[in-house]
């Protein structure tokens, strides 16, 4: 892959077009503009980060205005597919990317099996892209909170302090995995989990980098704010019928609070998956090898935009490349 690959250059001209757009020539010297500029850009970054989870979200509630309940799982998975097509093909996701996006796939659609045969919440009968009468699209729905959680960890250049050792971590997304099956045979062990959560990441802070300014936060508090966009997206789906669970199967009603501690526990999951794959970096130190292609490439390509060049690099090593980069990045910053 080179660096005009399709991707790299959407990301590119955004970046571009963002600071004609935000900066309007001069720096923002004046806090409110200063504060106005910051904040449009993480908005802007937090939506292209839940592009392909945004767009199967709006796909259902169309779906169920407009397609037959019989033929609703086949539609909604086609929809999935070609969504997922065309995030590669128009450079709105990179293929390295897609390998968090599968991963995430193969996970939830196996924990999916398993809930829906244990009557945890069920989806309409019928169709022909189903497994175990589960239909295939809902792992595409985990696949988006993969693709939202890869892409917010590159757009915002996450660095991180106190970041728990990767084998304690992954021993305790496991045990929230496994305890998602073996409740319904064990005394559940979630509030358990959950405090070993709690404790591995208490003292956890990262850095997020939004245009100039880099703020930090608490790891916890970022969780539980995906957590609780993930239960807003998950009273949409159920209303437009993607699936539903045994108390909303007489009529609609929104999903109980209490679902927010196992969307909690489900990023413990995302954020071990994904730092399995993507290494977390500590603030301030050097990128691990298997992340330095990225910051080769986004220094070659913040270099150029700090000189005034307007024209992509014809070639360069594999990696995404941040939405609004810094313009002048330190040395151990990484991307």
């Amino acid at each position: 892959m080179t660096v005009r690959s399709l991707s790299t250059a959407v990301e590119a001209r955004i970046d571009r077009a963002a600071r004609r757009l935000l900066d309007a020539g001069h720096q923002p010297h004046r806090p409110v503009r200063l504060f106005v500029t910051e904040f449009l850009v993480f908005g802007a970054k937090q939506a292209w980060a839940c592009a392909f989870g945004a767009l199967l979200l709006g796909s259902m509630a169309v779906a169920s205005l407009t397609v037959p309940a019989a033929f609703r799982n086949d539609a909604l998975t086609v929809v999935a597919v070609l969504l997922q097509l065309g995030m590669l093909v128009f450079g709105l996701e990179t293929v390295r990317e897609l390998r968090v996006v599968l991963l995430f796939h193969v996970v939830g659609t196996a924990m999916e099996v398993f809930k829906t045969h244990m009557g945890s919440w069920s989806y309409e009968p019928g169709g022909l892209f189903v497994i175990a009468g589960v239909p295939l699209f809902s792992g595409f729905m985990y696949g988006a909170v993969g693709s939202y959680m890869v892409r917010v960890y590159r757009l915002f250049d996450l660095r991180f302090d106190r970041y728990p050792r990767q084998w304690l971590l992954a021993v305790v997304a496991a045990g929230v995995y496994l305890n998602f099956f073996g409740h319904h045979f064990l005394p559940d062990a979630r509030w358990v989990l959950l405090a070993l959560v709690v404790l591995l990441f208490a003292r956890t802070t990262m850095h997020v980098r939004i245009h100039r300014a880099t703020m930090r936060m608490p790891v916890l508090v970022a969780m539980g704010l995906v957590a609780v966009f993930i239960w807003l997206a998950e009273n949409v789906a159920t209303w437009a019928g993607a699936w539903s669970y045994p108390a909303q199967l007489a009529v609609w009603h929104p999903v109980a609070p209490t679902k927010i501690v196992a969307w909690f526990l489900l990023m413990t999951i995302s954020v071990a998956l994904v730092t399995w794959l993507y290494p977390a970096v500590p603030s301030g130190s050097a990128l691990p090898s298997g992340s330095a292609r990225w910051t080769a490439d986004s220094r070659r390509l913040r270099g150029a935009r700090a000189a005034g060049a307007h024209r992509l690099p014809s070639s360069g090593p594999p990696g995404p490349r941040p939405l609004a980069a810094n313009p002048q990045p330190s040395a151990t910053e990484r991307t």
